[in-house]
This record gives structure tokens, C-alpha cells and sequence, in this order.
């Protein structure tokens, strides 16, 4: 480690020990350290943050700040030393430098063409568009007391026809976890339990319970249902941010395919236009794409 970054850590974590709080840096072009003849500013280290930050991410903020400025002035030293040995020069340097600025602006705009775009009124929007195709689903309340042998599970029957409270029998004879609240297993939906309990149970009339024992892996039971409901669909505020991101994506293929339509791609090599056509035309007739065939792109990436 270098002398300045302990200088920089050392700094950070009497800053933390002194319980100061996070320093109050100037406006976004103030310069706060220069590295030769070059400046970094305040607008530069929070570029730098969103890049670099999350390596420091356990941090608390006030080192995790430090710890960027002090990485930041590596990277310009080592990019100085690069210009003075014409290593940009380089045509695979060249190359990848123009990679990264047009991802840089190929992020940039989507993050204010598409992300900055949406608003929560177009989300609301999807999430009651998305309810709305939702087939109602129905949720079952119900008991249970299991057993180990269809015998005990049909003394249990016995016990209940002879007017015995279902609780009480699931506290004294369930031998599954349950039993101690009487049974009670909550509401739960379809695929939820085992195929042969969950056909039971949801053909049982509310207040009613099995007349035979039903058997699953677990042993023996006798259900009882208390209740049916409607599934409860989760409130917007508890998908939004889903939501969210569905939008996002599909904004994102719709400004890709608007820019690639207007400027018309071309593909030149034809193995990779043989390729790519194949690819398509899978795709139209609802085929899986060819092996090897490139995921759809993830936004601001």
C-alpha cells in the first residue's frame, strides 16, 4: 500500500474513530486533489463512486469515499505514465478506449431516455393491466391432525363424528409440527402442498372435514377446512419496483430497435448474417434459438 493511501485510510478511520460526520465536499467542479498536472474534482470522484464504489462497499461512507479518491489517483498516475509511453497509441488500446466511451454514452442515454422517463403513474398502469389478465386463484384455510397408520387416523374420524373438537384432537394426537396450534396450516394455494392432501382439501366444503383418511408421504391425515378465499394479489407498493423492471427492459429493447431501425444494421461478413437470419427466423416461428445465439442485452450494462 502505498504512503498516500494510508495517508487517505488513516485519515478515514480517525475521522470515523473522532465520530465525525461525513465531510461536507464543495460543488461538483471544486478540485480536491491533483495528481501531477491534472485535477480531480468533486465531480470526477463521484463518477468514480459509481463505478468503483461498490469494490468498498462494506466501507462505512466517509472511508468508502477515501478509498475511491485514493483508487482514482492510482488510475491517473498509471493513465499518465500510459500517455507518456504513447501506450494509447496502441491499436488494440485504441479499440477498447472507443468500446468504452460508446458503452459510457449508450448508458448514459438510455439512463435518461428510458429509466428517467418512467413514472409511477405508468407503473401503476402495468401493475393494474398485469391484474387485470390474472385468473382468479383460490387459497384454502385449513387443519390437519396426521397420523402414522390409516387405523389411528380413522379413530380420530370416530372421535370427531362423536362430537370432539378437531383442535383439540390435533393438539393431543397430530404428531406433525402443527399440532401444538391445534393443526393449523394457514391459507395455501395450488402446488403449495402434496397432490393427494391438496386435492382433499380443496374438495372439501368449508366447516367440513375428511370422512376418509387421506394418504401422502407423511403418514396418515384427517383435514379440515375452515375457509376459502381468493388469493390476496400483492399491493403495488410491494411490486413496484418489479414492475419496474419489466418496464425498464421492455423500454429498453423499444429505444434499442427505434435507433437500429433508423440507422439499418447491416451485417457484412456472411456467416454472420447467416447466423443471425437463422436466428430470426427461430425466433419468429417460436423455436429456441440457435445454440450460441446472444441473450437479449440487460439495460444500462
Amino acid at each position: 500500500m502505498t504512503s498516500l493511501k494510508r495517508t487517505l485510510l488513516a485519515a478515514a478511520s480517525l475521522l470515523l474513530t473522532a465520530g465525525a460526520a461525513p465531510s461536507a465536499f464543495a460543488a461538483d467542479g471544486d478540485v480536491i486533489a491533483k495528481v501531477g498536472t491534472q485535477s480531480i474534482t468533486e465531480g470526477e470522484l463521484k463518477t468514480a463512486e459509481t463505478d468503483l464504489g461498490e469494490q468498498f462497499g462494506k466501507m462505512p461512507p466517509e472511508q468508502r469515499k477515501l478509498a475511491v479518491l485514493s483508487a482514482l489517483i492510482d488510475i491517473k498516475s498509471l493513465a499518465q505514465e500510459a500517455e507518456k509511453a504513447k501506450i494509447g497509441d496502441d491499436p488494440a488500446v485504441k479499440s477498447r478506449i472507443a468500446f468504452l466511451r460508446e458503452r459510457a454514452l449508450h448508458n448514459a442515454y438510455f439512463q435518461k431516455s428510458g429509466v428517467e422517463a418512467i413514472t409511477d403513474a405508468e407503473l401503476k398502469a402495468r401493475y393494474d393491466a398485469e391484474l387485470a389478465k390474472l385468473k382468479p386463484v383460490e387459497e384454502v384455510h385449513a387443519r390437519h391432525i396426521l397420523v402414522k397408520t390409516k387405523d389411528e387416523a380413522l379413530a380420530v374420524i370416530k372421535e370427531l363424528d362423536g362430537g370432539a373438537d378437531f383442535m383439540t384432537l390435533a393438539a393431543s394426537k397430530s404428531s406433525g409440527p402443527s399440532g401444538p396450534e391445534g393443526g393449523d396450516l394457514g391459507f395455501f394455494g395450488p402446488g403449495q402442498m402434496v397432490p393427494p392432501f391438496e386435492k382433499a382439501a380443496y374438495a372439501l366444503p368449508v366447516g367440513t372435514y375428511t370422512k376418509e383418511p387421506v394418504e401422502t408421504q407423511f403418514g396418515w391425515h384427517v383435514i379440515q377446512v375452515t375457509e376459502k378465499r381468493p388469493q390476496p394479489q400483492p399491493a403495488f407498493d410491494q411490486v413496484k419496483e418489479q414492475v419496474r423492471q419489466v418496464v425498464m427492459r421492455e423500454k429498453y429493447m423499444q429505444i434499442v430497435q427505434k435507433a437500429r431501425d433508423e440507422l439499418k444494421v447491416e451485417y457484412v461478413d456472411p456467416a454472420m448474417k447467416g447466423q443471425v437470419e437463422a436466428m430470426e427466423k427461430a425466433m419468429s416461428e417460436g423455436a429456441p434459438a440457435p445454440e450460441g445465439a446472444a441473450p437479449a442485452p440487460t439495460p444500462a450494462q
